[in-house]
């Protein structure tokens, strides 16, 4: 698991398309003094332990916006 508070943005010259999961889950975190947005994602069907939890990440609030703001931007 990883909390993220900051990101650096960086622009591939190249990029490949990467396998889809069925879905993901989104938990609305709070821990008491700060709140979080995480983002589990599980192992494809094809993998060795289907449905098993892959990654897990951890936005606070002001990664979270960033995050919002560069979709925002990209898309």
């Amino acid at each position: 698991m990883a909390t993220v508070r900051k990101f650096d943005v960086e622009h591939p010259d190249k990029a490949t398309p990467h396998d889809e999961v069925e879905s993901a889950i989104v938990r609305l975190i709070d821990c008491g003094l700060e709140k979080f947005i995480q983002i589990d994602t599980y192992g494809r069907s094809s993998r060795e332990k289907p449905g098993k939890l892959s990654q897990t990440i951890r936005l606070d609030k002001a990664a979270f916006e960033k995050f919002v703001e560069l979709g925002r931007k990209h898309f």
